[in-house]
């Protein structure tokens, strides 16, 4: 299914600008990108974006960004994330993608604009979503198990389909995405093309199916608060395996707030530790209930 792909040299890239604003955030600038790392209200950082900034680095200042990246662990991540984007732009304007019209109706409404990244692979944006369509012979290509037979695959996620059948039209960047995308949203699709399975940590789909196969009867966290009735503990909402079903047995329990933290498939409540409450709650739901 892959195609060879032909990558630009390092010399052909975009070289990043950095320094700090004058605000002492660390900044970086690739063409007419900018990026900050912002600093959090409760600590650590994330990554800010902005656009055309013409000034001097030093002169940048937080209310010059507008986009939200997600988290930076630190420095050097975010200068790792710089690096990768200027890779990606030399990459893309190698690729010499085309803005073109289109008076096309997508699922997602009539197209306002349109990218060609090749023949039959074309992107449309809408004034709420977008998406790429492509041509019969193109959508042959991709993997029956990814494959919408009208063409069209939407920008979140779906699109992943279209970069894994044609990497060649696609920056590493992207490339790397798509895998990601498709360990995550399909890992059926990504463990036929790829032959094997995947392995634990390597997709949330594939973890959640095993948490809910080792905790199918254990009683897991899907409410919590932090108790008005009893000073430093959390009082959990629990059913087993974490069901949200409204015929699910529904059961109260304190853990000690120190203790009781986010997880992704859901906190385990330990029956051996954290104690059964059946006293009244700081939950609206459960106020006036039997015991509650």
């Amino acid at each position: 299914m892959n195609t060879a792909v032909a990558t630009p040299t390092p010399a052909s890239f975009p070289v990043p600008e950095f320094g700090n604003s004058a605000d002492a955030m660390v900044v970086a600038r690739i063409g007419d990108a900018a990026y900050a790392m912002i600093p959090k209200a409760k600590g650590g950082h994330f990554l800010g974006s902005g656009w055309r900034l013409t000034k001097p680095l030093s002169d940048w200042k937080r209310s010059d960004f507008y986009g939200h990246g997600g988290d930076l662990a630190d420095e050097a991540a975010f200068r790792v994330f710089i690096e990768e984007q200027a890779e990606h732009q030399g990459e893309k304007a190698a690729l010499g993608r085309q803005e073109c019209r289109a008076s096309a109706i997508t699922p997602w409404g009539p197209s306002q604009g349109a990218v060609r990244y090749g023949e039959g692979v074309v992107f449309h944006s809408t004034s709420g979503h977008g998406g790429f369509h492509l041509a019969a012979d193109r959508n042959g290509r991709v993997h029956l198990l990814l494959r919408n037979t009208g063409g069209w695959y939407e920008e979140d996620s779906a699109w992943a389909a279209v970069a894994v059948a044609w990497p060649d039209l696609f920056t590493g960047f992207e490339r790397r995405q798509a895998e990601e995308t498709l360990r995550n949203s399909w890992p059926d699709a990504w463990e036929a093309i790829h032959g094997r399975k995947l392995k634990p940590g390597e997709s949330h789909v594939r973890d959640g199916e095993a948490f809910a196969r080792d905790h199918a009867e254990d009683w897991v966290v899907i409410s919590a608060i932090y108790s008005d009735h009893q000073p430093d503990f959390t009082e959990v909402i629990a059913t087993r395996g974490g069901r949200r079903d409204p015929q699910a047995e529904e059961r109260r329990f304190f853990v000690p707030s120190r203790e009781y933290r986010l997880v992704r498939f859901g906190f385990v409540i330990d029956e051996a530790r954290h104690a059964v409450y059946d006293g009244p709650s700081s939950f609206i739901g459960w106020r006036g209930r039997a015991g509650g």
